[in-house]
């Protein structure tokens, strides 16, 4: 396997191809690209988000952020269907990002539920057709993080300026790697067989009313970072193929938090004040090596923290993502229950009989 080419691979992947090694040469020949796969992520990551930071404002980060997500992820996973509804779609998506989270920083709370469900739906049925190749918990990932960061007038005007630019970038990368694919599958077709009978959609309504609601009940009762709730409760939602139990993905989320959260006040204590600034990057490049969904969740852990211990202190930050953690997950696997029970009286059966055919 040419070099290049093992440095596109998933760590999970990675490791597999070290595990079936004979020889120590060929092992050490993927751990480099492991190591290399890490480093340039994370330097990509630095040059890209600060510069257009820099170029749109330090408050338009977290959509540089999500653009940068979103970015790598396009390179491997498209729409579903074919290249110009994609690009006409992507842009939709784009806007949604834009406009939905600073719309629910300023309508009265009783809009928050059906507005957070329009915008995150409508992002789900035009980006998530195979949740399996992860957009869901990326376009998720967005979504949250800009509701919980949102801007208005003058900023906003720059949030758009620079979804303008992503577009360009993304758009571009999908246009080159995609147009080929699906060029008989229109976006319309698409929506017309949406059926809850269909495990895919089913999991597109469930995933889109449980972070509407989670998020809504964080901005009411006024939860400090409470965009955190929403990544934990959207962590187990994501999970695909459907299930009502995901009772394994809560204690990996909450075993994840707390060891990342712990050792995240661990090493701030221990290490210098000039080494605070990279532990952000850090926990970036720890997920480079990373397979086991606990050992993601607690490495990305750093980098919320790092922003979050300027605003709440060290302790403050450690325990508020703690608690945020399990309000989220617990939010989750009530949300999951319930839906699951109301769920199965129509749509489940004919479901497991589909599935079974």
């Amino acid at each position: 396997m040419k070099f290049y080419d093992a440095l596109q691979l998933d760590p999970a992947i990675l490791k597999q191809k070290i595990a079936a090694c004979n020889t120590g040469r060929e092992k050490t020949y993927y751990w480099i690209a492991m190591v290399a796969r890490s480093v340039l992520i994370v330097a990509f990551a630095i040059v890209f988000i600060s510069l257009l930071s820099g170029v749109f404002g330090a408050d338009n980060t977290p959509l540089a952020v999500a653009l940068f997500c979103i970015m790598l992820g396009i390179r491997f996973v498209n729409f579903e269907y074919c290249i110009g509804d994609s690009l006409v779609t992507l842009a939709a998506a784009l806007a949604i990002l834009v406009l939905a989270p600073s719309a629910a920083a300023v309508v009265p709370p009783v809009f928050l539920v059906p507005l957070h469900f329009t915008a995150f739906f409508a992002l789900l049925c035009m980006t998530a057709q195979r949740p399996e190749m992860g957009n869901g918990g990326l376009y998720s990932f967005a979504y949250i993080y800009l509701t919980g960061n949102p801007v208005v007038g003058e900023a906003l005007v720059r949030r758009g300026l620079l979804a303008l630019a992503g577009y360009l970038i993304c758009g571009t990368i999908l246009f080159i790697k995609h147009r080929d694919q699906h060029k008989t599958t229109r976006f319309h077709q698409v929506m017309r067989k949406f059926d809850l009978s269909v495990p895919v959609h089913l999991w597109q309504l469930r995933m889109a009313l449980g972070v509407s609601l989670v998020l809504t009940a964080g901005q009411v009762f006024g939860v400090e970072r409470f965009m955190w709730m929403g990544f934990a409760c959207a962590s187990l939602l994501s999970e695909y193929p459907y299930s009502g139990n995901p009772t394994t993905r809560f204690r990996q989320r909450m075993v994840g938090a707390v060891a990342g959260s712990c050792a995240f006040f661990v090493l701030y204590l221990v290490t210098p004040e000039a080494f605070h600034t990279w532990m952000g990057p850090l926990g970036g490049l720890c997920l480079g090596f990373c397979a086991d969904y606990r050992y993601k969740t607690a490495m990305n852990c750093f980098g919320a923290l790092m922003l979050a211990t300027g605003i709440y202190g060290l302790q403050g930050a450690v325990l508020l993502r703690i608690v945020d953690t399990l309000l989220g997950v617990t939010f989750g696997l009530v949300f999951a229950a319930l839906f699951h029970r109301l769920a199965g009286v129509r749509f489940l059966p004919a479901l497991d009989s589909s599935e079974g055919a």
